[in-house]
């Protein structure tokens, strides 16, 4: 049965959405595989690696049967890539083969069954939904995502909060050396108090996949499982379970030190402070001193380096060491002109923000140096 017929681009878009969380490796082989679904006219294409599952339909199908398979996501994937992109495909299923068709190419792939292909179970209980714009939610995750840990065995850490209290929308994301915040306000919204950590995963994925359109996106978040829907896709993650870290107490107050500095002056200095360290040591003093603030790099060669940039501070001196990646990660990840740093004193954390914003927050813990 000659199940659709598009062109290369139109099959390849919907496959390539469900395909980034599929393991190339994994111990049920059928989780390699995209679940392929016709409904008349409807394809419907189905990924997960039961954790997370991603689901989108297309009009591509041919004629009114209804057909279902399985067939590995990344050998489809990567025979339509190598193929012209203006050529039309055809795909048949018969025989428990897919059969792909374009030009004078032929390509048989073996299938396996739909009836053993596991799905997430949608829980139909949701405690809190919400809508944002698609824009608003991708800059959101991209203002913290950076700062979420990676096997860590806190494994809370390995994720992103996420809060709903009332017309706010919170994300907290920390590896325990660095805590980033941000938040949004949704108009006329009266949401639950709900605190869920999304998955690092999840976050990954939906930065890949949210546009930077005005278009909606839903969130529908329940005790163990959140279902984000936008456009013709569907996201069903599994929550991390776990106590998150209470991150309004990390975030500090009352500091006394000021300084408000170009973004860009202050992310090129860094840069070329990070020349001279290494994987081990990536560590650099920031000394703020009146009108200026220092940027030095020493390293175990007996290497140094200098950079001075001028700022508006007239309070006491300061020397004190960071990690110069955490530093480069917020600065690279904001889009603002200039960004404000506060500081205590040389043994407590930097605090990140944006000048007249209170929506962001990076604290930066210090570093013996």
């Amino acid at each position: 049965m000659q199940a659709m017929k598009a062109t290369r681009d139109a099959i390849l878009k919907p496959l390539q959405t469900v395909a980034g969380i599929i393991e190339r490796r994994h111990t049920l082989p059928v989780l390699a595989n995209v679940l392929i679904s016709k409904k008349g006219p409807n394809i419907t294409f189905l990924g997960t690696d039961l954790e997370i599952q991603i689901q989108t339909t297309a009009e591509l199908g041919l004629g009114s049967d209804d057909a279902e398979t399985t067939v590995s996501a990344r050998k489809l994937i990567d025979i339509l890539r190598s193929l012209p992109e203006d050529i039309e495909v055809g795909i048949e299923l018969a025989n428990k083969k897919a059969t792909l068709k374009a030009g004078k190419s032929r390509f048989s792939l073996q299938t396996l069954g739909a009836e053993d292909f596991p799905k997430v179970a949608i829980n139909q209980s949701f405690a809190a939904s919400f809508k944002l714009p698609q824009n608003q939610l991708k800059a959101l995750f991209h203002s913290v995502h950076f700062a979420m840990a990676q096997q860590d065995i806190r494994y809370y850490l390995n994720g992103l909060l996420l809060v709903t209290d009332g017309d706010m929308v919170k994300v907290v994301a920390t590896d325990g050396h660095r805590l980033a915040f941000c938040q949004r306000r949704i108009e006329g919204a009266t949401l639950a108090k709900q605190e869920v950590i999304l998955p690092r995963k999840s976050v990954i994925e939906l930065q890949r996949l949210l546009s930077d359109t005005d278009d909606p996106v839903s969130l529908d978040i329940a005790a163990n499982q959140v279902r984000i829907r936008f456009g013709e896709v569907e996201m069903i993650s599994k929550l991390v379970e776990g106590k998150f870290p209470d991150y309004q107490r990390v975030i500090p107050q009352g500091y006394g030190k000021h300084v408000v500095i170009d973004r860009n002056l202050l992310a090129a200095s860094l840069s070329r402070a990070s020349i001279l360290t290494n994987e081990k040591f990536k560590g650099i003093r920031l000394g703020l001193a009146p009108s200026v603030l220092k940027v030095q790099i020493t390293n175990s060669d007996q290497e140094e380096g200098s950079d001075e940039i001028d700022v508006d501070y007239g309070g006491d001196p300061l020397e004190i060491g960071f990690n110069v990646q955490y530093l480069q990660d917020a600065l690279g990840n904001l889009k603002t002109d200039q960004v404000s740093l506060s500081f205590g004193d040389a043994n407590t954390s930097a605090l990140v923000t944006v000048p007249d914003d209170e929506n962001f927050k990076y604290v930066v813990m210090p570093m013996r140096i």
